[in-house]
């Protein structure tokens, strides 16, 4: 799941390099938190969160395929 959301999210930011996934299994969850650079934050949410809510839907999908509960946060980084 990480690898998919690292391919969606490099493919359209315009700062590949600074693309972050980390994935953190959890008992009862997967949390996979991404970090990107600031001027791509607004690529990755997109208009009223409909970027990264499809992303999530996305990952949603493969995790029940796989039997899995996943959540998906977009961390921002304090400068």
């Amino acid at each position: 799941m990480k690898e998919l959301v690292e391919f969606i999210v490099k493919s359209i930011v315009d700062n590949p390099d600074e693309v972050s996934v980390v994935e953190i299994d959890g008992p009862t969850e997967t949390f996979i938190e991404l970090s990107v650079e600031q001027s791509d934050m607004g690529r990755v949410i997109g208009k009223r969160g409909r970027v990264i809510n499809s992303i999530r839907a996305l990952v949603q999908v493969l995790a029940a395929k796989k039997g899995k509960n996943v959540s998906l946060e977009l961390v921002e980084e304090d400068a």
